[in-house]
């Protein structure tokens, strides 16, 4: 038997304590999250094709409290990569930002690099998770593609849809389907239909003014909606970039994995010389209480990594340390010189000790039991290599 989805409860207090802010700029509807000390510079998060700003919640939630002021943007509708740009740039002044940090997964990893190559001055890094540099591949497997404008919605939907690998997953990963996919049912036909158009739509990405050290790969090692080869072109085209991979994480890992992709993003932030400051916090700091929506089905007592809490509901800085040294740090982070790498991550460990708790990311997904969470409550089915490379 299915569960009935019910929204995170960490994601239900984010809601209550971050206001989403919503601007007309021309014809664009812009949404989107700004939260952490306005006077640092920002990273933005540009989502995938069934993505919202919502997806990034956990990041907006963690690096702010840290110090990092983080914009979590929804795509607006945009038919081509050159109004992309346009439109991208007109937001930016809107906002009253110039230089920014992008992080950008799959769709939005592309629209990233686009808009590096034409506005070099304003990108000073690039975080880029499961991504690609040409759409070509994506045009050849949807022969349809010029009459996406008229594609009803449920249509779209479902050719979206079918490219998230479903299960059998891990609870966490499967909890992150979940939430993408209710995300997907917010998204309007011509929110769809302009993702898709911007996939399929011929472009390549060309010489980047951006040093490779000033750019990050974040990839994951079980699988992903983008094929392996255009990843790899990807990794071929910046060899002077970091690397940072996750042993797991599916599709979504800043949803699945938040605490290895918080730690990823605040090392990358580090090496290209954005430092936190928490001493410019004021009224952004988040403080969560033990299960604020007396969820029956959310145990107060646990965090995510199994272990008891203290009284405020949270997990932290020395738990999530431990698990990442124990679990990750050894092999996650992969380029350059990995003692220098390894006293970076040390040293940014510590700090993390020294700055105040994280909230406890909670569950994510659908409560349901662990037998019904592993298998999803759904049919196995294989993915159509065909419809992959949408997310």
């Amino acid at each position: 038997m299915k569960g009935v989805y019910s929204a995170p409860g960490d994601y239900a207090y984010f809601k209550s304590q971050v206001p989403l802010h919503r601007i007309p700029i021309g014809t664009k509807q812009w949404r989107y999250y700004d939260f952490g000390p306005k006077a640092a510079p920002p990273l933005i998060c540009l989502p995938g094709t069934a993505g919202t700003a919502d997806v990034y919640y956990k990041q907006v939630m963690s690096l702010s409290m840290k110090g990092y002021r983080v914009i979590s943007v929804d795509i607006p509708c945009v038919w081509s990569h050159h109004e992309w740009i346009q439109v991208f740039e007109k937001f930016l002044d809107a906002i009253d930002v110039h230089h920014i940090h992008l992080y950008g997964t799959s769709l939005g990893g592309f629209l990233a690099q686009l808009f590096a190559q034409q506005r070099p001055r304003r990108v000073k890094s690039l975080v880029l998770s499961n991504s690609f540099l040409e759409t070509q591949s994506f045009a050849a497997a949807m022969p349809w593609a010029p009459i996406v404008s008229w594609t009803p919605s449920f249509l779209l939907k479902r050719y979206v849809l079918t490219g998230i690998r479903d299960g059998p997953h891990e609870p966490f990963i499967a909890d992150s389907v979940d939430f993408v996919v209710a995300q997907v049912e917010t998204l309007s036909r011509d929110d769809l239909a302009s993702r898709l158009t911007l996939t399929v739509n011929a472009a390549s990405i060309g010489s980047l003014l951006l040093s490779d050290s000033f750019i990050t790969i974040m990839d994951t090692n079980d699988y992903c909606a983008i094929p392996q080869h255009l990843k790899d072109q990807l990794s071929e085209k910046y060899p002077g970039a970091r690397r940072a991979y996750l042993k797991t994480g599916g599709d979504f890992p800043f949803l699945s994995r938040p605490d290895e992709v918080n730690l990823h993003l605040q090392l990358h932030l580090r090496r290209v010389g954005v430092e936190a400051q928490p001493e410019l916090l004021g009224g952004t700091k988040i403080v969560k209480a033990v299960n604020p929506n007396n969820d029956p089905y959310e145990d107060p007592a646990k965090n995510d990594h199994g272990r008891p809490v203290g009284a405020t509901g949270m997990v932290s800085q020395s738990e999530v340390s431990e698990d990442w040294k124990n679990n990750y740090g050894e092999t996650s982070i992969s380029v350059g010189d990995k003692s220098d790498e390894s006293e970076d991550l040390d040293d940014l460990l510590e700090d993390n000790r020294k700055m105040p708790l994280a909230p406890d990311p909670g569950p994510l997904g659908t409560h349901l039991s662990e037998e019904e969470g592993l298998d999803h409550g759904h049919e196995h089915k294989e993915t159509e290599p065909e419809l992959l490379g949408l997310l």
